[in-house]
């Protein structure tokens, strides 16, 4: 049996296996259509290990995956959860989730390493690729596989991925290269050529990011939902009267946010958004808004109130300054250290274009987003522990309002004190990026977590001045 031969009886897996993947965004009411646009036998042993870059075809297009397979002769009972199928010669897995593969890929890194056709592995300046530590793929990723090599290094896999540059490597290299300390090091990044499907031309793209562990690390999130908790058990204290008050710790990451922001516009530079730019972005709120009434109807109600805010944005006769930004901003992206706050995870919207996530914005984007997220933190017991029938829901929800209130103002004033912009001087841009974020949040609980719809129509009522 040829390489090319083995090759296809393994792609022939994908349509099946592809579905059931939490990084496999898209979906599909037919079979899916999968054909390989570039494959590299990165290995020829045991196991077998192919690089494979496919493109996938679904009810709303097509794009490109990344999927690292490993062909092993024997079944592997450790890898039963990555099993796509039987071969001819051989079982199919996932090769993130193998460790003897993903040893080889770490390998690669090296000057020393073989040829890999159109792959091509890079390292930074002065820096230790930990070379022969296993791995462990990191639980919790939603678009992307995330490599754990010890407690040195992180291998970050974008699963789908786009010609040009990746805004995760291309911001964390300006930050590193900026000798910034609010991001994890930058260590090396992966890149590579395939056919593009539609113009058929050679096209190049990130495909992988290494940089260091960072230890001691707790995710944003988990500080503040466990913050939530203990206010929520001490139902008759206010915010800051309770032992795990986060206010503190959004401060810090307010100064954090803002000297990251800092160091962007310093490396690379800002813009000037002139009012029919405004009016433009306020256009594209307006039209998402549309969208989403037609697939909620709980947004109708509210739909005039919303406008109101693009309707101020629109007819803005200021111009605001503009510059790269984090572009999906929230507590799951940022981690607490011994150090302090670092920010993650600079890809910014996965579903929108990758222009347009490389595009530059106002950095009140960022601080809407994270306002959203605060919210987000302090409601979503109420759902999962506390539901409307709970005797203590009503009190519990002046609660959630008090907690998110005290933590964005701290969030604010850490960033106003570290930087020359004070979010709140922007009331009405913040309120337009605030309502677009909370109108995309309905579109998404509606569509894969309906129990969680009441948080973002809580803010949605509230922006709308109901």
């Amino acid at each position: 049996m040829t390489l090319d031969q083995r090759l296809s009886e393994a792609i022939a897996l994908l349509p099946e296996w592809l579905p059931h993947q939490h990084w496999f965004t898209a979906a599909s009411s037919r079979p899916l259509g999968v054909r390989p646009v570039a494959a590299t036998l990165v290995h020829d042993g045991e196991p077998r290990v192919w690089h494979l870059l496919a493109e996938v075809t679904h009810d709303d297009g097509a794009d490109v995956y990344q999927v690292p397979l490993s062909v092993r002769n024997e079944r592997a009972d450790r890898l039963d959860h990555v099993h796509l199928g039987r071969v001819a010669d051989g079982h199919v897995y996932d090769a993130l989730h193998d460790k003897e593969a993903t040893a080889i890929l770490l390998d690669h890194f090296a000057d020393d390493a073989p040829d890999t056709g159109g792959l091509r592995f890079h390292v930074k300046p002065d820096v230790k690729v930990p070379y022969g530590e296993p791995s462990l793929v990191l639980p919790g990723e939603h678009h992307n596989t995330s490599l754990a090599y010890g407690d040195a290094a992180l291998l970050k896999v974008f699963r789908r991925v786009y010609p040009g540059l990746n805004p995760d490597l291309e911001l964390n290299d300006a930050l590193a290269d900026a000798g910034c300390t609010l991001v994890a090091p930058l260590l090396g990044w992966v890149d590579g050529d395939w056919t593009d499907p539609t113009s058929g031309e050679v096209v190049t793209g990130g495909l992988a990011m290494l940089r260091g562990f960072l230890t001691t690390a707790s995710d944003g999130w988990a500080l503040a939902t466990a913050s939530v908790r203990d206010l929520y058990a001490e139902g008759d204290l206010h915010a800051d009267e309770v032992g795990g008050d986060f206010a503190a710790e959004s401060y810090r990451l307010g100064m954090a946010t803002a000297r990251v922001h800092e160091t962007l516009a310093e490396v690379m530079g800002t813009g000037t958004m002139a009012p029919s730019d405004l009016r433009d972005i306020a256009d594209a709120m307006s039209g998402r808004l549309a969208n989403a009434v037609a697939l909620v109807p709980e947004l109708e109600p509210f739909e005039a109130g919303l406008r109101v805010h693009y309707d101020v944005l629109r007819e803005r006769t200021e111009p605001v300054t503009v510059q790269r930004i984090h572009g999906s901003y929230h507590l799951g992206q940022v981690l607490r250290t011994v150090l302090g706050w670092k920010l993650i995870d600079f890809e910014g919207e996965l579903l929108a274009p990758v222009a347009e996530r490389r595009a530059m914005h106002s950095p009140v984007r960022d601080v809407a987003q994270m306002l959203r997220s605060f919210d987000y933190a302090a409601r979503h017991l109420l759902i999962t522990d506390h539901p409307p029938e709970d005797p203590a829901h009503d009190q519990l929800v002046y609660r959630a309002q008090e907690w998110t209130q005290r933590n964005s103002e701290a969030f604010c004033n850490g960033y106003a004190s570290a930087s020359q912009l004070d979010p709140r001087d922007e009331p009405e841009l913040l309120a337009a990026y605030e309502t677009d974020t909370a109108v995309y949040e309905v579109v998404f609980e509606a569509r894969r977590r309906p129990s969680w719809l009441p948080i973002p129509l809580a803010a949605v009522e509230r922006l709308a001045g109901r």
